[in-house]
Parts: C-alpha cells; structure tokens; sequence
C-alpha cells in the first residue's frame, strides 16, 4: 500500500532532524566514554573531566536563555542552519585542542550553538507532527541517540584507541559538514508560527514566563534530567576501575545500549501515544530505578552481567525521554512554542551541568584508584526520577489555546 504524501514528507523531515541530532547527540556522548583516555593523556582530575562535560550543557543553558526571547521571531530554517554551522566550527576547535583549557573553551563553543540547534530541533517537530503522532515523532528523534551509542560512539572510541583522542571529534566536525549541506538543500521553511503575522516581543517571552503549566514542564524536564544523568558522566571510569572492565571494551557497553535503544525509542513512542504517555512514563521510571541501583551499587562482574544491564539502562533511562518530552512540548500554545522549547533546551542543559558538576563533588578517588561514592549519586537519581512521577501529572496540554 503506498504511503500517504504528507506521511512521507513528515518522515523525510524527521529522518533529516535526526541526522542533525545524531551529530550533535555523538559530540556529546563521546567525551564520557573518553574519560579515561583524557584523565591520562591530559594529567587532569575527575574534578576537570566533569568541568569538560558540565561546560557543554552550562554553557548551552545560558545562552538558550539569552536567546529564548528571540527565536520565536525567526525562520526555523535559517535558524538552524545558522547555529549548526557554529556547532560544526565547535567541533572542529576540539580537535585541534591540545590542553585541558583549550577543550574546555572548544566544548564551551559546541555548547552554545549546540542547545538552540537542539531547541530548534524540537520546536520543528512540535509544529509539524500532531499530537497523536507527538510521542512517535519524538522517537524517531531520540532513535539518533540510539544510533550514537550503539555506532558513533564505539567507532569514536575506536578512533582514539588506534590514533588519538582528538580523532572521534575530527570525524564528528566531518560528518557534521556533509548534514549541514543536506539540511541546506533539503530542510523547507518552517515558517508556521509566523502565520499571525506578529512579531514577537520581549513581552510575548514575560507573559511565556507568567505561565504556571510551562514551568511544570521545564521542572519535568529538569527531574528526567536529574534521574537520567547523575550517574552518567563517570559511567565509564566507573566501570573501569570499579567493576573491572577493560577500557578497551567500553565500546561494547555503549553498542549494546545503542543496539537496544534503536529498536525501543519508535516502540516507546507508538506505545506511549497509544496508551498514554503518563502509563508509559510511569513504566520506565520504575524500572530504570531498579538497573539505576544494581549499577551503581555494583562491584567487580563479569563482562556480559555488565551488558545486561547497560542494555535495560539505555533502554529505561533514555527511554522516559520520549513520553516526557511530548508532553512538555504540548505545555504552550504553538506561537510561543520556540521560545519554551529554548527554555526545555535550557533547562535540560543546566541540569546537565548541575548534575556533572555534583557527580564531580560526591565522586572522589580512593588511593587504589576505585571511585568512591557512585553508589550515593545512584540513589540520588532514583529518589528525583520517583518526584518526576508527581511532576509529569501536573503538566497539562494547551495545543488548543
């Protein structure tokens, strides 16, 4: 039976959107698993490597806030096209860094255009998928994070195990250029809320911030945060020092995970818009609470037990993106909806941070070299992802108004 025209346009759309996110998602994902890597070759503490990842999501946070009041205002093409060429040109700067303040500012780089390419992103998804579809939508963009964890980032680490660590970045700032020219050629304006024909004002962005529903969706969106990536950033070292296994086998956590989430994220999005997305939500957090405490509570293991359960957490954890993210972006009216999907981007971001940044206070070293304290970020994850349960039903649909 053939495919409706506008089905396969929205897909075509979709597919695009999630390339952009996949170069984007694997910028970021790549620097944790490098960890070890960078700690070693650039002489620097846990403290520093934290401070290399919180630099992203901080300073993607700032600036999403500094340029919420505006993006309402523009194009949804040209803005994307402009910030992730910007991105691009970030990424490219960290692999040429030779030092820990050079990354530093390189990543600082990615982040600021990264956060509103990411906002960007979300805000053309809401505007062209419908509601019933929201949450499929949804997933076909999160399919990007899959496709990076489970290709992106083993090839990455790959890359800097046969050369250096500078190469995955290289090959990232690479693939980035060859997408931006396809979004050139290919991404269509996105010019539907400038349908009214107004033009939005700094007031427009203080009545957004006055709205109670759109704050009950940037707090959901900062406690998913807060239950997925506290135990994130020192997953790898974790592992290595911890439980045992071979740096050089770091890839097959984040393949596996990746393998697993490529076929979850579209089923979690079919499931949650045919089922409800609070039902769906609800299932994943509890179960994400239970791999949370098995892993981070885990001492020495064999190498398949490890899989296991990196392969239930991608699927779980990120997972709870999917039905969140749908129903916060139904938390305002589409005409504001750039400006909120900033505010989300920017939320998300600096929980992002404020999360590395404590991972980087309560884990600490032991003199045998083991990390001390995981265990405490763990039940920290799960005490907030339970809270998020509150939250999410507190978010309420205004596609309408």
């Amino acid at each position: 039976m053939a495919i409706p025209t506008r089905v396969l346009s929205e897909r075509k759309l979709l597919l695009l959107l999630a390339a952009v996110q996949f170069t984007q998602i694997m910028d970021f994902m790549i620097m944790m698993p490098l960890g070890p890597q960078l700690m070693r070759q650039l002489d620097i503490s846990p403290q520093q490597f934290g401070s290399l990842i919180s630099s992203f999501a901080l300073t993607a946070g700032v600036v999403g806030l500094a340029a919420a009041p505006f993006i309402d205002r523009f194009d949804r093409r040209h803005l994307l096209l402009l910030v992730y060429a910007g991105f691009t040109l970030g990424t490219l700067a960290c692999g040429f860094s030779n030092s820990w303040e050079m990354l530093l500012i390189s990543r600082a780089i990615c982040g600021a255009f990264g956060g509103i390419g990411g906002a960007t992103i979300m805000a053309i998804v809401a505007d062209v998928v419908p509601p019933e579809r929201r949450a499929r939508g949804m997933g076909m963009i999160m399919t990007a994070f899959s496709l990076a964890a489970a290709l992106g980032v083993p090839f990455g680490l790959k890359l800097a195990q046969w050369w250096r660590w500078e190469t995955p970045f290289l090959a990232v700032a690479g693939i980035a250029a060859v997408v931006w020219v396809a979004l050139y050629r290919i991404l269509p304006p996105v010019r539907g809320h400038l349908a009214d024909g107004k033009v939005r004002s700094a007031r427009d962005f203080f009545i957004l911030l006055r709205d109670a529903n759109a704050w009950r969706g940037l707090a959901l969106m900062m406690a998913v945060v807060f239950g997925h990536f506290t135990i994130i950033p020192f997953l790898s070292p974790f592992l290595v020092r911890n439980v045992g296994m071979a740096e050089a086998d770091l890839f097959h956590v984040y393949m596996v995970g990746g393998i697993v989430t490529v076929f979850s994220g579209p089923l979690i999005g079919r499931l949650a818009d045919r089922y409800g997305k609070f039902c769906l939500y609800a299932i994943l957090v509890i179960g994400a609470c239970v791999v949370i405490r098995l892993l981070t509570s885990s001492g020495m293991r064999p190498e398949w037990q490890v899989l296991v359960l990196a392969g239930f957490f991608f699927m779980l954890a990120s997972g709870r993106f999917i039905p969140s993210q749908a129903t916060i972006s139904m938390a305002v009216p589409p005409t504001r909806r750039g400006a909120y999907m900033s505010l989300v981007a920017c939320s998300r971001d600096l929980a992002t941070g404020i999360t590395t940044s404590i991972g980087g206070m309560v884990v600490v070293e032991s003199a045998g070299g083991k990390l001390v304290n995981y265990d405490k970020l763990g039940l920290l994850a799960i005490a907030v992802s339970l809270v998020s349960l509150w939250i999410f039903r507190q978010v309420k649909s205004a596609e309408n108004t």
